[in-house]
């Protein structure tokens, strides 16, 4: 079973996963034709001294990464997930998945942007935080997960990119989405965060090129 515990061991600090989901806004801005259909986006100015990386993967599932000056908050929706408040009786948080947020960041889970009109609890099946000056993600302590599945929160699908963000699985990724070959090398030169040059930005928007042979004299 994959959760919450398992990813809070598995995603980087917030320097390297807010250079990360940077990253993966960029390749997938630039490989894609259509922006409406890019999954991954980063709004540099969310609100006063807030970024936020987002993910939505167009078929109910999405997540927030808020960079704030009190830490960082993730938040993930899992729309099939047993835990969502579509899922329990009264329409509720499952308990235990933000009773523990501290107060600076759990005021970020009440934005409209993470509710529904109808229903009066806000989007979310996961949810991990990391407040300013501490060492490690922390979750809520004492979640009861309901049984019969092996990813009952979410987790394991929504951040996938971000517990294994090798060079290899972000392409993976991107060719399953876009449906084309996307070079490696490319990816491997947008991860390490250096800036887009027209051969990198040629490359992902068109794919590798086929050589030309050499004409003999």
């Amino acid at each position: 079973m994959t959760t919450v515990y398992e990813t809070a061991a598995l995603l980087p600090a917030p320097p390297r996963l807010r250079a990360l989901l940077r990253a993966l806004a960029v390749l997938d801005a630039t490989i894609g034709d259509d922006p409406s259909y890019a999954q991954y986006a980063f709004a540099p100015a969310w609100g006063p001294g807030t970024e936020a990386a987002l993910m939505d993967n167009g078929s109910g599932d999405d997540f927030c990464v808020l960079f704030t000056p009190a830490g960082t908050l993730v938040r993930g929706f899992d729309h099939e997930s047993r835990m969502s408040p579509y899922g329990t009786d009264d329409e509720r948080v499952w308990p235990g998945v933000i009773d523990e947020v501290p107060a600076p960041l759990s005021a970020f889970l009440h934005d409209p942007a993470f509710y529904d009109e109808d229903v009066d609890a806000p989007r979310v099946t996961v949810c991990l935080w990391w407040e300013t000056g501490d060492t490690a993600w922390r979750t809520g302590s004492a979640i009861t997960f309901p049984t019969g599945t092996a990813d009952p929160d979410g987790s394991g699908h929504l951040f996938h990119l971000l517990t294994d963000p090798s060079p290899e699985a972000v392409r993976s990724h991107f060719e399953d989405y876009y449906e084309r070959p996307v070079p490696l090398d490319a990816v491997r030169h947008v991860l390490a965060g250096l800036p887009l040059t027209p051969a990198v930005t040629a490359a992902l928007r068109h794919g590798p090129q086929p050589s030309t042979p050499g004409t003999e004299a």
